[in-house]
C-alpha cells in the first residue's frame, strides 16, 4: 500500500483569505475575551512581529493597525471535509487526520500514473482552491502524516525505506502519544529510531500499551485504525461578504469561488450537477434566490459559473446583499459527451450541449426548452415543454416542429413521401379525430406533415414541418 498525505498547517488562515484577500496584517483570535490569544497569523502580520501565541493585548501595543478576527472551528471543520471531498477524487479510501487529509493511492497510480505525476495533480488541485500545503507518501498513513511535519515532498514507497526514514524523525515531530513525548527527551531518547530500538517490554511498563500501538502503526505492523471518509450527497457553501453589496457585479468575484468549489467537490465525486440555487441574503432574516437549472448534467466549473452570472443579471436586488449561499442537492451522474476521433468543428466552436445552456442562461428557460411527449395521441396535444433533463423520443416520421392549430395547406397538390398513418382517437373528451397523416412534399419543396379526411388525398390540412 502506499498512503499520501496532504498537510494544511494554515487551514484557518486560508479559508478566510480566499474569501478575504489582502496585503494589510490579519491574525485569528481565540479564547476568553479578556486573554484573546493568537492562533495564526498571515505573512504580513508576521514580519511586523505578531506570532502564534502572543496574548491580542501584547500585539495592539506592538502594532497599532491590524484585522483581527475571531477563529471559527466550525468553518475550519467544513473546509477540511470539503477538501477531503476533493481528494475523493483520486481514492475511494480517504481519512481524516488532524489538519491533515490522507489516501490510499497504490491503487490509483494505475489510473493517474506514478507517484511524481499523481503529486503533481493534487498539488495543482489544492493550490488552485487557494490552500498551502505539504504532501508526503508513505507505506502507511501515520508515517505518511509524520513525514510532512519534517519536509515537504517526501516519497518513500516501500516498507525498507520507511524504517530508514522514521530513523531521523525527531520525537518531538513523531505525533506519538504527549505523554511519550514529553519524557522521552530527558531520557536522551530525541529520534523515532532510538524508541523503536527500545525493548518493548520496557516501554509498555513506562508509557503502557497505546505507545506500542502508535509504533505499531507508523510501521505498518498494526492497521490504521482510521475511520474512511465519503463526500455528502448535497452542496451547501456560505460565504459572508465584507461590506454591503447593491451592485450586481460586486458579486461576480465570490459567485465564481464558490462555483469554482463546486465544480472541484463534483470532480471528487465524480457526478455532475443539473441544478442548484444561489441565495442572496439581506436583513432581517431575508433573502432572494437565483434558481439555475440545467437541461443536462455538467461539472465544468468556466461553464457552470457562465450559467450561474447570466442567471444573476437578471435579478434585481430589492436590497443590499449580507451573504452569499449556494445549495446543490441534484447531483445525478456525469456521463461526458462523446467525440469523433477526427473531430473537424474550429477549435473555438461549442458543443451543441454547452451553447444550448448558453442560451438558456442569456435569454431565458422559455427561449430554449426540451420537448416532452404525453399519453394523448392527437398531434396538437402530444407535446408539452418538458422539465429539465426530461427526454423526447420523437415519434417517427412524425417532426418535432408542430404547429399550434393545423391549418390549410394552400397551392398546387403535395408530393407524397410517406403514409398514411391512421388517427381515431379523442372519443372520451368530445373532440374525436380520424385522420389520415402523410408525410409530403410541397411544391417549394418543403418537407411537411399534413392530413385529410380517410380515404382522401385532397383538402390537406398543415400540421408541422420537418426541419
Amino acid at each position: 500500500m502506499l498512503w499520501a498525505c496532504i498537510y494544511l498547517p494554515h487551514l484557518a488562515m486560508d479559508g478566510i483569505l480566499r474569501r478575504r484577500p489582502t496585503e494589510g496584517p490579519l491574525v485569528l483570535v481565540d479564547g476568553p475575551v479578556n486573554a484573546r490569544t493568537i492562533v495564526s497569523a498571515n505573512e504580513t502580520a508576521r514580519a511586523a512581529g505578531l506570532h502564534v501565541g502572543q496574548r491580542l493585548s501584547a500585539a495592539q501595543a506592538l502594532l497599532s493597525q491590524f484585522d483581527a478576527i475571531p477563529y471559527d472551528r466550525e468553518s475550519v471543520e467544513r473546509w477540511h471535509r470539503f477538501l477531503a471531498a476533493v481528494a475523493y477524487r483520486y481514492s475511494s479510501e480517504v481519512s481524516l487526520l488532524p489538519h491533515a487529509i490522507v489516501l490510499e493511492v497504490s491503487k490509483s497510480m494505475g489510473l493517474f500514473g506514478p507517484w511524481p505525476r499523481l503529486e503533481s495533480m493534487l498539488r495543482t488541485d489544492f493550490t488552485e482552491l487557494g490552500f498551502r500545503h505539504r504532501m508526503a507518501a508513505a507505506p502507511t498513513a501515520h508515517a505518511a502524516h509524520v513525514l510532512t511535519t519534517v519536509s515537504d515532498g517526501q516519497a518513500v514507497l516501500s516498507v525498507e525505506a520507511l524504517c530508514h526514514a522514521l530513523q531521523r524523525v525527531p520525537i518531538a515531530k513523531s505525533r506519538l502519544p504527549a505523554n511519550a513525548i514529553a519524557a522521552l527527551p530527558g531520557m536522551g531518547i530525541r529520534t523515532v529510531g532510538q524508541v523503536l530500538a527500545l525493548p518493548r517490554d520496557g516501554l509498555r511498563r513506562r508509557f503502557g500499551a497505546e505507545l506500542l500501538a502508535s509504533l505499531d502503526r507508523l510501521t505498518g505492523d498494526l492497521p490504521s485504525g482510521l475511520e474512511l471518509y465519503r463526500p455528502p450527497d448535497t452542496f451547501d457553501l456560505r460565504i459572508e461578504l465584507l461590506h454591503e453589496v447593491e451592485n450586481q457585479s460586486a458579486l461576480i468575484f465570490p459567485v465564481r469561488r464558490m462555483v469554482d468549489d463546486l465544480a472541484a467537490y463534483l470532480a471528487g465525486r465524480d457526478g455532475g450537477v443539473q441544478r442548484f440555487l444561489l441565495r442572496l441574503e439581506h436583513r432581517e432574516g431575508r433573502y432572494t434566490d437565483v434558481p439555475v437549472g440545467l437541461l443536462a448534467s455538467e461539472r465544468d466549473g468556466a461553464m457552470l459559473f457562465e450559467f450561474a452570472r447570466g442567471r444573476l443579471e437578471h435579478v434585481v436586488l430589492p436590497a443590499p446583499v449580507l451573504a452569499l449561499r449556494l445549495i446543490a442537492r441534484d447531483l445525478p451522474a456525469f456521463i461526458p459527451a462523446g467525440r469523433d476521433l477526427f473531430d473537424e468543428r474550429p477549435a473555438s466552436a461549442l458543443p451543441i450541449g454547452q451553447l444550448r445552456e448558453r442560451l438558456r442562461a442569456r435569454l431565458g428557460d422559455r427561449t430554449v426548452y426540451r420537448l416532452g411527449s404525453t399519453t394523448d395521441p392527437r398531434p396538437e396535444r402530444a407535446q408539452v415543454v418538458a422539465d429539465s433533463g426530461a427526454g423526447y423520443d420523437e415519434p417517427s416520421p412524425r417532426p418535432t416542429w408542430l404547429l399550434a392549430h393545423p391549418i390549410p395547406l394552400r397551392g398546387p397538390s403535395p408530393r407524397i413521401l410517406a403514409g398514411p398513418e391512421r388517427l381515431e382517437t379523442g372519443w372520451w373528451d368530445g373532440a374525436e379525430a380520424c385522420r389520415d397523416y402523410y408525410v409530403i412534399e410541397t411544391s417549394l419543396g418543403q418537407r411537411a406533415w399534413a392530413f385529410c379526411q380517410p380515404g382522401e388525398q385532397s383538402g390537406w390540412m398543415l400540421q408541422g414541418w420537418f426541419a
